[in-house]
């Protein structure tokens, strides 16, 4: 299937201001059907916020929208950026389109996906079966062709919000290394994430840590539920008795789902700005 291009208007709302409209491409995860979507004709839908939002569902031709940094300014770093919507839908501008434009502004490759949703009406699709099948898959994908993307393998990570967050976390502790002798270039790339943002995730449970774990960007707001809240505190703190390095963020007086959005309070607007410096403090920035 051919890469698809459609226009995205993406706001840097991190700075408040706007990115121009910019012409992005959309590469499909999968030659063809994939699997365990055969038989499934239903379009794909969006929906329209009153805010402008635009949501999807009824995914199931699953792909990554490609954010690329402009000539001379990528510093090697990829990340691919997972929206939430609670497994039935993926709210694909503040947790998605508007990430990666941010982060490509500075420097770094951005990656949203759109996977297919485990708990929409009627659905046949598993969250730790087929929605981490497609984030898996996408990290092949982007390994597959880094050289093209200007991307570093070894500093490919993932950043996921809410839902998004669950998938982030599964993938990054229940990676491999890929299958060197598949006739599939992709298949033959790892999975890892070489490091990972949690941004309010729903926590997946029993989550299997060790010194080996992919470093850690925790971010959520002090007003959101405690399963969020509190269970993010003590994430951190069992990643670091694991010996995960891990940096924790909790915003006073702040909800579930900031994203990037420029009508969020001011002591979160720049959370942004906090990841990027801890890439850098991490040796993730360097050229």
């Amino acid at each position: 299937m051919r890469a698809l291009n459609f226009l995205i208007i993406a706001g840097l709302f991190a700075t408040g201001s706007v990115a121009p409209l910019a012409q992005q491409t959309v590469v499909p995860l999968y030659a063809g059907v994939a699997p365990g979507s055969e038989g499934k004709t239903a379009a794909e839908a969006v929906r329209i916020t009153p805010q402008g939002e635009h949501v999807y569902s009824s995914v199931h031709h699953p792909s990554i929208t490609v954010y690329l940094p402009a000539p001379g300014t990528a510093t090697g770093v990829g990340v691919l950026v997972i929206p939430g919507g609670g497994h039935s839908e993926i709210w694909a501008d503040h947790e998605g389109f508007n990430v990666a434009a941010w982060l490509s502004q500075h420097g770094i490759a951005a990656f949203v996906v759109k996977y297919r949703l485990a708990r929409e009406a009627g659905s046949t699709y598993t969250v730790e079966g087929t929605e981490l099948d497609d984030v898996q898959r996408a990290m092949r994908v982007i390994r597959s062709r880094a050289v093209e993307w200007s991307v570093d393998p070894a500093r490919l990570g993932v950043m996921g919000f809410s839902a998004g967050g669950e998938l982030a976390a599964l993938v990054s502790t229940r990676s491999d290394a890929g299958s060197p002798s598949s006739q599939d270039l992709v298949a033959r790339q790892s999975s890892r994430p070489a490091f990972q943002a949690l941004i309010y995730p729903a926590i997946p449970k029993n989550m299997a840590l060790s010194k080996d774990t992919p470093s850690a960007f925790l971010a959520c707001g002090a007003n959101d539920e405690a399963r969020i809240s509190e269970a993010l505190p003590e994430l951190y703190l069992s990643m670091k008795h694991a010996g995960v390095p891990a940096e924790l963020h909790v915003f006073a007086g702040i909800g579930h789902g900031f994203g990037v959005r420029k009508t969020n309070p001011s002591n979160v607007i720049d959370w942004p700005d906090l990841f990027y410096r801890w890439l850098g403090s991490s040796g993730f920035l360097r050229k």
